[in-house]
């Protein structure tokens, strides 16, 4: 057994059961001198002692001995007589791993159209890669002790959210986004993320390679509340249009009937029009005109009689009625 033990000290790699691991720990930190390290092609090996990264080695197979390898001098057990190296030694993947889900709460936010509060909330998945490992190990590892892909991708949602909550909350406020369609804005929201997480990323050694498929979406309640209100708009604008223009066309019947001398019809358009009008007719007591073709009596201000649409001239004569 203690050869075993010795023959997998003068061997170190990555096990193949922790292939799929952003990083992996070596489980020992006394390291005999001149073992032999495997570096994979897609990762490196970064040694840590006392809070600072002492050196990195690139994809190969490196014997361990400060001749060779100088940093290493500093790592050196004097303890042992120089025969081991006391160091941390971690294994950090650099290819990309892809298809990594997020999502939750962005923000209660004011829709700029309808002055309403919605909850909005996104979902989708995203691409990271080790930008820099020392500040990974340093920064990530060495003061958050973050370790398993879970820890690390829980952690990375938590940062994704605060930069979609910056950047598309920004947009809304400043811009006056309506809330609904934004979908039609994930072209430029996923490239404002992607740079907003570069700079919030940058002293983890992380990076957001790419944003997958993403939904912005909203809560169902106030999702019914925006189309509602929405729906009512509309409902006023209509009914609005309507109305004006029976008006419009009331009052070009008026006109009309007035211009052709008028008829019985005439009478009908110009009474409606009276009507919808609104105040254009005089109340009830006031003087009047008679007409003296007809003998309808007319308001006083009437240019034309209400009843054949003969034109009033100033010798009609005038009564009050009781």
């Amino acid at each position: 057994m203690g050869f075993l033990r010795d023959l997998r000290r003068e061997f170190i790699a990555r096990p193949d059961a922790y292939k799929a691991e952003i990083l992996f720990k070596w489980p020992d930190t006394n390291i005999r001198r001149r073992s032999q390290v495997t570096v994979e092609q897609d990762e490196v090996a970064v040694f840590f002692r006392d809070g600072t990264v002492r050196g990195i080695l690139q994809p190969g197979v490196s014997t361990l001995d400060s001749s060779e390898i100088p940093f290493l001098g500093d790592l050196v057990d004097s303890l042992t007589g120089g025969n081991y190296f006391k160091t941390e030694l971690y294994f950090v993947s650099t290819r990309e791993f892809a298809n990594l889900p997020f999502g939750g709460m962005v923000d209660n936010v004011i829709d700029p159209e309808t002055q309403l509060g919605v909850g909005l909330r996104v979902f989708g998945d995203y691409s990271l890669k080790v930008s820099a490992p020392d500040r990974l190990i340093v920064n990530l590892v060495g003061t958050r002790d973050l370790l398993s892909n879970d820890q690390i991708t829980n952690w990375m949602r938590d940062q994704l959210l605060k930069v979609f909550r910056q950047e598309v909350v920004t947009h809304i406020t400043a811009q006056a986004w309506p809330i609904l369609g934004i979908a039609a804005r994930n072209a430029e929201i996923e490239d404002e993320v992607i740079d907003g997480a570069g700079t919030a990323l940058a002293d983890y050694g992380l990076q957001v390679a790419r944003m997958g498929n993403f939904t912005i979406s909203i809560k169902p309640d106030d999702e019914e509340a925006l189309k509602k209100y929405r729906r009512d708009v509309q409902y006023t604008k209509l009914a609005g249009s309507f109305q004006a223009a029976a008006a419009g066309e009331a009052m070009e019947g008026i006109g009309e009937g007035a211009s052709k001398g008028g008829g019985a019809g005439g009478a009908a358009v110009i009474g409606a029009g009276l009507n919808m009008g609104g105040g254009i007719v005089a109340s009830s007591g006031s003087v009047q005109v008679k007409c003296l073709s007809c003998g309808t009596m007319n308001a006083t201000t009437s240019r034309f009689c209400t009843n054949g649409g003969r034109a009033l001239t100033g010798t009609e004569e005038t009564a009050g009625t009781p």
